[in-house]
């Protein structure tokens, strides 16, 4: 879930930037309080958000009512609603709803029809988030798939976590090997024998701090290491 609030902070600077907009509308739109949905509000409030959560169903709504800004049962296939909540009016809105896939569709032709500038949108299957992407949604994430791989990588290496980006590029949480340790990692062969990066460390009984090239990386460090997804994989299995 971190990702795709640090992913949303991210884009919606980019695009403020580009509108030459201040950061200051600090409003977002969650559109069916589902277990992702509702995970996402919950913690776009937690970090300070104005969160206006959306769904049909009166129970959910109720359930988190307390823990979010605003919260209301509507039903968004209907265009008239969003305006009348006033969602054209926000900057980001997120369709957390999957199983309904019409539903799904429906509501992000209508934040589109109304001119919501970014648009997020939780897809259940390939299939569904090319669909959502044709429609127009700006960004399309299947929770489940990418939850998936993500764990699919921890359980069969030594890693304790896994981020992929584009471009086949990842960073990743490990104990540190043998290899890295005792000595400063700018007279280390890290980068150029196993193509990565230590960019941070955590030592026992301590926060987590920027490596140096005069960082001496010792024995139970946990370290993060950025390079190819092929490449962090295989220095995370080296002992």
């Amino acid at each position: 879930m971190g990702n795709y609030l640090h992913a949303l902070r991210r884009r919606r600077r980019e695009w403020l930037a580009k509108q030459h907009l201040e950061p200051s509308d600090e409003r977002l739109a969650v559109i069916g309080l589902g277990r992702f949905g509702s995970s996402l509000a919950h913690e776009l409030t937690r970090c300070g958000w104005d969160v206006l959560g959306i769904d049909t169903d009166a129970a959910l709504v109720q359930r988190h009512r307390e823990a979010l800004t605003h919260s209301v049962v509507a039903d968004c296939t209907d265009p008239e609603v969003l305006r009348q909540l006033g969602v054209h009016e926000f900057t980001v809105a997120v369709v957390g709803i999957g199983t309904d896939i019409e539903a799904s569709m429906l509501i992000t032709s209508n934040l589109l029809d109304v001119g919501v500038p970014n648009i997020w949108a939780k897809a259940v299957s390939h299939q569904h988030g090319r669909i959502l992407e044709r429609i127009g949604a700006h960004h399309v994430v299947l929770p489940e798939h990418e939850m998936g791989e993500r764990v699919a990588h921890l359980v069969t290496g030594g890693m304790l976590d896994f981020i992929e980006f584009d471009d086949d590029y990842a960073l990743i949480k490990t104990v540190a090997p043998a290899v890295v340790t005792g000595t400063p990692l700018g007279q280390s062969v890290v980068r150029s024998q196993y193509g990565v990066t230590v960019v941070g460390i955590k030592r026992s009984g301590q926060d987590f701090t920027y490596a140096t090239a005069e960082t001496v990386v010792e024995e139970g460090d946990i370290i993060i290491v950025t390079g190819k997804t092929h490449a962090v994989e295989a220095f995370s299995g080296l002992s």
